[in-house]
């Protein structure tokens, strides 16, 4: 059963506005997430447990890439993002 939480919402929302969201990966292969704003200005660290959750969905996916792969939306987490009602 899909339970978004509040950070759930909040990150769906910043990808369908554009914001990047990408893992950056270190030599030891550990990741760190962060969420890039469209104007590239600001970035916030997200939780490895809430991508997980998002892609365990399938309301994000990742496009492989190293050493810093991007998240997008799956066309049914554009379409839950299209009901949310979260300012940017």
């Amino acid at each position: 059963m899909l339970r978004l939480s509040e950070a759930h919402k909040q990150l769906l929302s910043a990808l369908a506005r554009g914001s990047r969201l990408q893992d950056h990966r270190d030599l030891d292969g550990g990741k760190v997430y962060k969420l890039h704003a469209l104007d590239d200005a600001s970035e916030v660290l997200i939780a490895a447990s809430s991508v997980a959750y998002l892609q365990r969905h399938k309301l994000i996916e990742s496009n492989m890439k190293f050493p810093a792969a991007t998240y997008l939306l799956t066309d049914r987490g554009a379409a839950i993002a299209a009901t949310l009602t979260i300012p940017a």
